[in-house]
């Protein structure tokens, strides 16, 4: 039976987060309600960029490469930090915490560039993004330091160098927020970490993509296990193996991270579906479906495949072969 071409939908079913086009306009019909007259153009300007960097069209750059981390992802995190953004708004819009129309298009940018770290650049030695694994928020960042002058949003520089930060584990909370001043940029670092967390855990191919993409991630990544000495420690010894260690990962990420580290800020999506959180109910749904199969070990429950959205057609196929040659280098004993 062929499966229903909908594994790119929202959580709410009515936006394809595959599609650039269609998340741009669901952004900046959001943003215009929420900051009306308020120039949207350089958020537009954005999103074609961000297409042609994963296309591989923007010149220094190679295209997208990463099987987890793909197109997908990047815009289901931008529409739903647009959405926290707007939410937060409708709740505090008349405080003096309000974050505003510009503060508030910085933060859809630090979500459409949070990940572009993973792109190779012309001329390094990496064969896969996925190799940046460790790192990819600083380049993200660095990539922005760039990037932004050229829209019009230079100044920010100093602010998404550091909120970019809360997508990632390389810097801890205490030390992003030691350089940020304004409350509200530390905020804004808030929503966009749980708008990185609810997007990835509530995808309704979460678990397959953890098993099938993921995994293959961590391995070139150096994560699952790394090369060098004569016993590597294995973190994860298989994609199975990584699912089987993943209700512990989401139940530390919804207490850790989004409920104390981030404070509840996923609650800001709330205000939008009149107190209800289709992003948490996902998650929950995703993380009680994964416990039965764990129980039961019946893995052919999960049988989803979700289309890949990166630059080429046969880019699972060559991150495999990456994936074995690392497997052989890393259990080469000298």
């Amino acid at each position: 039976m062929q499966e229903p071409l909908d594994n790119d939908l929202d959580v709410t079913g009515t936006v394809r987060v595959s599609s650039p086009s269609e998340v741009r306009a669901a952004v900046r019909a959001l943003y215009t309600r929420a900051w009306p007259g308020e120039p949207f153009t350089p958020i537009a300007r954005a999103f074609l960029d961000l297409e042609r960097a994963f296309s591989g069209r923007l010149p220094g750059f190679r295209g997208l490469d990463t099987v987890y981390h793909d197109q997908q992802h990047t815009l289901d995190v931008t529409l739903a930090m647009a959405r926290l953004l707007v939410g937060y708004e409708r709740k505090h819009g008349n405080s003096p915490f309000a974050m505003g129309a510009e503060r508030a298009g910085v933060g859809i940018l630090l979500a459409l560039f949070h990940d572009i770290g993973y792109l190779r650049e012309v001329g390094e030695e990496a064969v896969n993004g996925a190799e940046f694994t460790r790192n990819h928020v600083s380049r993200s960042a660095g990539f922005m330091d760039r990037y932004l002058p050229t829209i019009g949003y230079g100044h920010w520089t100093p602010i998404t160098r550091e909120i970019v930060h809360f997508t990632g584990y390389e810097r801890t909370f205490e030390q992003i927020g030691k350089s940020v001043q304004d409350p509200r940029d530390i905020l804004m670092g808030h929503l966009l970490g749980t708008a990185d967390m609810i997007a990835q855990m509530a995808d309704r191919c979460y678990l397959e993509k953890c098993r099938d993409r993921l995994y293959p991630e961590f391995v070139l990544g150096g994560v699952a296990l790394p090369i060098g000495g004569t016993h590597p420690a294995v973190r994860y010894a298989s994609g199975l193996d990584l699912l089987r260690q993943t209700p512990i990962f989401m139940e530390e990420t919804r207490r850790k991270r989004l409920d104390e580290g981030f404070d509840k800020a996923y609650r800001y999506i709330e205000p939008l579906f009149e107190g209800r959180n289709p992003y948490i109910e996902a998650i929950d749904r995703n993380l009680g479906f994964l416990k039965q199969v764990l129980r039961t070990e019946n893995w052919g429950r999960l049988q989803r495949t979700p289309q890949l959205f990166a630059e080429r057609p046969d880019t699972m196929r060559s991150v495999r072969g990456l994936m074995t040659r690392y497997f052989r280098k890393a259990w080469m004993v000298d």
